[in-house]
């Protein structure tokens, strides 16, 4: 007997895309924390100065998340990601041709502007071609650009940078991007499934409509509490191993490559974990252990790298469940009308959340003139508290989905029962 195919061709094909896509976006995003230590001598710019150049680029991604919520259900959304993803390129384009510190700062926020846009686009692809039973598997191969960039992109872009300046991991993203965009003009097909339920609201009252509604309220309010956790420890993570944990700057590299190669292995599992055991208790199991390793990460001493090593994976292991099983859950609270509206103001709330995280952190925090940091336990405890809020949080959203699955369930097995309310993703865990 022939087992039947998770996937079609074209699925796979999808779920590849739209990896690339995120791993071209995220790759952006994190390679300039690592360029620091080239660009403010060479730009003659200050610290505070560099952080605004990382700060503008979330805010104005939130900013323009919010501004496109509202048009967001009333396109193709094949096209709504061609035009996000080439200004994408295009604000990357102006990073690469970057003379002084303005003109970088002007060409960050271009690319935030863009850039902020794209994932939520990608999510709701997701969520109109993927049903609700394989969608944990779809995130966690999505989820592998994250460690992507951690493992491929970041080292190429630090070497092509002492090769070539620091223009050139840049010019490296736009490349690759172009080669991607060309790809998705001609081989995606048009996703247009949800006009066939667009809202008749302009896009003002849709992007009103859409953040009054309660149970909609609730996920954004689980997403600012999802994303205070990565946002606190990850901007100080290299300051703390090099200066607390007492790992070299030449073994820093290593840390991040494990780590990487150890989260994308796992993230295909944790996906097809949380569709067979559900999203919710893969979620609660994931921030559990990621609250244990990070109140032990954070009280670290001087510390040998092979148990640097570890603890990280363990903790990455219970951060990638907590992001892989909240994403498939939180694809299914929108309707099918709101999904764009839905994901774009989700993403903008993730975006601004973590830009005020990195603000608190960052008061938290206390550098020495040694370059210790002090206080650092306090981010692990703040973190932790945060993650059992969320828990609290996600258990609401979760009901919620699983009220809609019911009501769903009796509407398909009932002749003449009404059905158009009901989300029609919201079937499985």
């Amino acid at each position: 007997m022939t087992k039947q195919k998770i996937f079609t061709g074209y699925e796979v094909f999808m779920i590849a895309i739209l990896t690339f896509i995120q791993f071209t976006v995220i790759l952006d995003f994190m390679v300039l924390s690592p360029l620091g230590a080239i660009l403010m001598p060479t730009l003659k710019i200050t610290p505070p100065q560099f952080g605004m150049v990382v700060s503008a680029y979330a805010f104005s991604a939130g900013g323009a998340g919010l501004l496109a919520a509202g048009f967001a259900d009333k396109f193709d959304r094949k096209k709504m990601l061609l035009f996000f993803y080439a200004g994408f390129v295009l604000g990357t384009a102006l990073c690469a041709w970057a003379p002084n510190y303005h003109y970088l700062l002007i060409a960050r926020i271009v690319t935030g502007v863009f850039a902020g846009v794209i994932g939520s686009i990608a999510f709701a692809i997701i969520t109109d071609l993927f049903r609700m039973e394989v969608r944990g598997r779809v995130m966690g191969f999505v989820q592998m650009a994250f460690a992507g960039s951690q493992v491929l992109g970041i080292p190429i872009g630090l070497i092509l940078a002492n090769h070539w300046g620091w223009h050139a991991p840049f010019t490296m993203i736009v490349a690759v991007s172009a080669i991607v965009g060309v790809i998705i003009v001609v081989y995606m097909k048009p996703v247009t499934s949800h006009l066939q339920e667009r809202a008749k609201a302009n896009a003002v009252q849709h992007l009103l409509t859409t953040v009054q509604k309660p149970h909609y309220l609730r996920a954004f309010a689980a997403t600012t509490l999802l994303a205070t956790g990565g946002f606190m420890l990850m901007p100080f993570a290299s300051a703390f191993s090099v200066n607390n944990l007492h790992i070299s700057l030449k073994q820093l590299p290593i840390l991040y490559m494990i780590t990487g190669i150890f989260s994308m292995a796992t993230g295909p599992f944790i996906g097809r974990l949380s569709d067979a055991k559900g999203k919710y208790p893969v979620f609660i199991a994931g921030s559990i252990l990621a609250m244990v390793m990070a109140i032990i990460y954070c009280n670290l001493g001087v510390t040998p790298l092979w148990i640097v090593v570890i603890i990280s994976c363990i903790m990455f292991t219970g951060v990638s469940s907590r992001i892989i099983s909240s994403s498939a859950l939180l694809s299914a609270v929108p309707a099918p009308h709101d999904r764009g509206a839905f994901m774009s103001i989700n993403a903008s709330v993730q975006q601004i959340a973590g830009g005020i995280a990195t603000f608190i952190a960052g008061l938290i925090v206390i550098e020495t003139p040694s370059g210790y940091l002090e206080r650092y336990d306090m981010l692990g405890y703040t973190v932790s508290a945060a993650m059992i809020l969320t828990i609290a949080m996600m258990y609401s959203v979760n009901r919620y989905v699983q009220q809609q699955t019911a009501a769903r369930a009796v509407a398909t097995a009932v002749p003449g029962t009404p059905v158009s309310a009901v989300p029609a993703d919201t079937q499985g865990h």
